[in-house]
């Protein structure tokens, strides 16, 4: 099977000199701008020198959104506390083009214990999803207000790397039990889990980006 073609990216760097890349994955109806401006906060982890690249996912049809198109990594057709009900296959061509992504920044002179997969919402299942499955999977999973795609479990990773996973307690678009559920099967699967939660709906907010940022920095201090 051949390599997918990279996404289009929206790209931002720190630091003098580029030892490291995040590959960041937008929720259900953003782009790849979305949390561009979330590098400015990352100041512990910024002096490592970082590439972050934010792809933009290709516009389809999202069954539980009406069926209206935008940018989304793959068809959700149902969405709530008993679970998600996706496109396996949809998800399955997301890892690839993922994957390719991380190939490109390996080809890029990034080593592949540098490299970090995060993702928000639907992206962090996307990301969870492409770590467990990747042929050589990333140095570490950021997974923000997000799932574990349903019967993906984690049994099947080649890896074990460490996951800085955090949700909000008032979510009401991802129920917070969904990742609180994710994360107890990583943990039980051997994975390094870093679970936060926060008094906060579907979003981010200022405690959860320093303690991610606290997080990122030591990961890359000790690579």
């Amino acid at each position: 099977m051949g390599r997918a073609t990279p996404l289009e990216t929206v790209e931002r760097t720190t630091g003098d000199a580029v030892t490291a890349s995040v590959v960041w994955l937008h929720g259900l109806g953003a782009d790849g701008n979305d949390f561009v401006p979330l590098v400015d906060e990352l100041t512990q982890s910024a002096p490592q020198g970082i590439r972050f690249v934010f792809p933009h996912a290709p516009e389809q049809a999202v069954t539980v959104n009406g069926g209206m198109r935008m940018p989304a990594w793959y068809d959700i057709r149902g969405l709530g506390p008993g679970g998600i009900d996706e496109d396996e296959a949809g998800l399955e061509q997301a890892r690839q083009q993922v994957e390719a992504l991380l190939h490109r920044e390996r080809e890029r002179g990034v080593a592949a214990d540098r490299l970090i997969l995060a993702g928000f919402s639907q992206g962090a299942a996307t990301a969870l999803y492409t770590a467990l499955h990747a042929e050589t999977p990333p140095a570490g999973i950021i997974a923000l207000s997000g799932w574990l795609p349903a019967g993906q479990g984690p049994d099947t990773a080649a890896g074990r790397p460490p996951i800085f996973q955090a949700h909000g307690d008032q979510d009401t678009i991802v129920p917070p039990e969904l990742g609180r559920q994710a994360a107890r099967a990583l943990a039980e699967a051997g994975f390094a889990v870093d679970w936060h939660t926060y008094p906060m709906e579907h979003a981010v907010c200022m405690p959860e980006i320093q303690q991610l940022d606290e997080w990122l920095s030591g990961l890359l201090a000790s690579g």
